[in-house]
């Protein structure tokens, strides 16, 4: 079989005392999109940034491993890193206006990694520029390389981060929430557009998201996060439509469908990172709860197709712990 693209096995971080992500495992295949779920402050935004390089050490802890296409992520240096950021691995971020430089031309900022990862003299990363503009529904491609990014709508910028995240023909994409700050109206656009031109490339994708019924749509794979930990992964349709972790079963709970008659919001909030409770991190939360819950963390095992991390799936008693 084919080695994974993106490999994580038991990864670890902190921030000071507190253990933002706590063994994670995770695979991609090549070609292959996985979504990211789970509420504010599950960890799936720094796992995102773990991926890119935006979140190493000194400034936090890291332990476990990290490997892009049997490369250990964790020991590169930041010149090492610069050479795959962009070029290899691609970000799409979720707040466009706030990551691109005002102060420069869409142009010039779509030239410079064709410039500095492909090599390209002026003239050919311009003729790209427009070429990339003109791939993600941009009117008048040639004329807004001129334009500077205030001068253009949310749905436009958002089109522009796509381009330059895309711009080297990336072998992993990271999209961190790209359609959050778009009206709906337009997200299924920007969304069905990533997709595009990921399978285009034959790329592997890991999106960021909080809408399941939108994971169930684009990605082939999920992984549902909660407290820093991976609660249930699998394959996205068989997840969203059978789920067997509690606090899965709350999510999909809360997305509304036309033959919606009431909803069940989830009770309560994630736990702060400096207080963290032993044994499952959702038993605070969990109507299914048993003693043990609360007690003994439950390992991530192998179950009806996907992997859980569930005392009560797993069918063990829950009365008391051992």
């Amino acid at each position: 079989m084919t080695a994974p693209l993106l490999e994580i096995d038991r990864l670890s971080l902190r921030r000071g005392r507190n253990t933002v992500l706590d063994e994670v495992s995770l695979s991609l295949a090549r070609g292959r999109s996985l979504g990211l779920l789970g509420e504010s402050g599950a960890g799936k935004s720094t796992l995102a940034m773990a991926i890119i390089g935006l979140l190493r050490e000194p400034e936090v802890g890291l332990s476990g491993s990290l490997r892009f296409d049997g490369t250990e992520l964790t020991e590169l240096t930041e010149s090492r890193f610069q050479t795959l950021r962009g070029r290899r691995i691609g970000l799409i971020f979720q707040d466009a206006m706030g990551s691109l430089d005002p102060c420069f031309t869409v142009g010039s900022q779509i030239c410079e990694p064709l410039r500095r990862h492909l090599k390209l003299d002026k003239r050919a990363a311009l003729e790209r520029a427009a070429q990339l503009l003109d791939s993600v529904g941009i009117p008048d491609a040639r004329a807004r390389l001129s334009a500077y990014p205030h001068q253009l709508s949310g749905g436009m910028q958002q089109r522009v981060m796509i381009a330059i995240a895309l711009a080297c023909d990336p072998e992993l994409l990271i999209a961190d929430e790209p359609t959050s700050a778009l009206d709906v109206t337009i997200q299924a656009q920007i969304m069905t557009l990533v997709m595009d031109r990921v399978r285009a490339l034959g790329s592997s994708a890991v999106f960021v998201l909080h809408d399941l019924a939108l994971a169930a749509q684009v990605c082939d794979e999920v992984a549902v996060m909660y407290g820093g930990q991976i609660v249930e992964t699998g394959p996205s349709a068989l997840l969203l439509e059978t789920p067997l972790h509690p606090y899965t079963q709350g999510l999909r709970a809360c997305v509304v469908e036309l033959d919606s008659h009431e909803l069940e919001p989830l009770a309560g909030n994630v736990p702060d990172a400096a207080d963290m409770p032993p044994g499952c991190r959702f038993a605070t939360r969990c109507p299914k709860a048993g003693p043990r819950c609360t007690q003994v963390r439950p390992p991530l095992v192998e179950l009806e197709g996907r992997r859980v991390a569930c005392w009560v799936a797993q069918g063990e008693p829950v009365g008391a712990a051992s």
